[in-house]
């Protein structure tokens, strides 16, 4: 594990921040400032926690040498309960982050075990992502799907973004799904009534439009073709969609929601640049526990990391052992109680290993 930088070195650096972006020069550099911004507004907790902390402590050595006094001997005692709150909150706040938390994320959705109902239950959990998304005020864009027969998902890929620069971004509250989702339910396509159990998988990475990945124009397969609806049927009169295979790892990435074929080239170039981000880094780190640990392998009903189970309308996730039953407002979005859970388990996981 990365150790936690210096306090001292934390600080500077937020106030070094400070004068750059107070520096109108600096702002011409559109990407140079956000990247400035995002780090200036990660340190801020930290800056403030240290200030509420130091605050303390010096109130309580006020109070104390007042304490013959009622009123200061109990401000004294309740600083005494107060500042080991702060120092654990200043604790946490100073484990080594996820550096993508304040990343926007490039999600993919697939049907797996259960056919068409599988390709169903892909779309409900796109449904339930575009929800979250909406209460959340981000942006969420469907880039490229395969629909099935029935109003499902074979596969889907939608992006989606926060409107603000903030620490905690989409990446830290969206990066915990990936895995194999399984639903228990009575089917569309079941005549007898009797529940099956079908999967899809999610797949998620963290966008990466400022990170540097040569991509050789050689190593690219780049297809056009015209946009299509459900049932395939078209919706453009000309090959505007288009899909990009990345030759040496097979990775295949295709956009057609785009209005042209260069704007399209451009956004499939970005999922495709995020894709081969976080293959390096699985490579990189594939001996280590990871945050990517839980990522899907095959959309394997066995595999599940969380299930939706329609008759006793629970969800639980097998990785914390959360269990809740209010599934129709999961799906329409009210994930947070869940996430929570598992952002809880990882800080105490990051804790542990201090």
């Amino acid at each position: 594990m990365n150790q936690p930088q210096p306090l001292e070195d934390l600080l500077a650096e937020h106030a070094d921040l400070e004068r750059q972006l107070a520096d109108p020069a600096v702002h011409a550099d559109q990407a140079g400032a956000r990247r400035l911004g995002k780090r200036y507004a990660e340190l801020g907790p930290i800056v403030r926690a240290v200030r509420d902390l130091e605050q303390a402590r010096e109130d309580l050595e006020a109070a104390s040498e007042l304490a013959e006094d009622e009123a200061f001997a109990a401000e004294a005692e309740e600083l005494k309960v107060k500042i080991p709150q702060l120092e654990a909150r200043l604790t946490e706040l100073l484990l080594p982050r996820d550096p993508h938390d304040s990343s926007d994320v490039v999600m993919e959705i697939k049907s797996g075990e259960g056919g068409e109902e599988s390709a169903l239950f892909a779309g409900d959990l796109l449904r339930m992502y575009l929800r979250y998304a909406e209460r959340h005020g981000w942006k969420a864009e469907v880039l490229d799907g395969t629909d099935s027969d029935l109003g499902g998902f074979k596969d889907v890929t939608v992006a989606i973004k926060s409107k603000v620069d903030t620490p905690d971004g989409v990446w830290s509250r969206l990066k915990f799904e990936g895995g194999v989702h399984r639903v228990q339910r009575v089917p569309v396509t079941e005549s007898q009534g009797r529940i099956h159990t079908s999967a899809a998988g999610v797949l998620v990475f963290p966008e990466t439009e400022d990170v540097e990945v040569e991509i050789d124009e050689k190593d690219l397969r780049v297809d056009v073709f015209r946009s299509s609806g459900k049932g395939g049927q078209s919706v453009n009169t000309t090959d505007s969609a288009v899909r990009i295979t990345h030759l040496p790892t097979g990775i295949v990435v295709s956009c057609q929601n785009e209005r042209s074929q260069l704007q399209n080239k451009a956004r499939a170039m970005v999922v495709l640049q995020s894709r081969l981000v976080a293959l390096a880094e699985e490579q990189a780190q594939q001996d280590a526990s990871n945050a990517r640990k839980n990522q899907i392998r095959t959309v394997d009903r066995s595999e599940r990391v969380r299930t939706y189970n329609f008759p006793e309308s629970r969800i639980s996730d097998h990785r914390v052992g959360y269990k809740a039953h209010n599934l129709d407002q999961v799906l329409d979005g009210d994930l947070d109680a869940v996430l929570d859970a598992l952002a809880a388990a990882d800080r105490a996981e990051r804790l542990a290993g201090t």
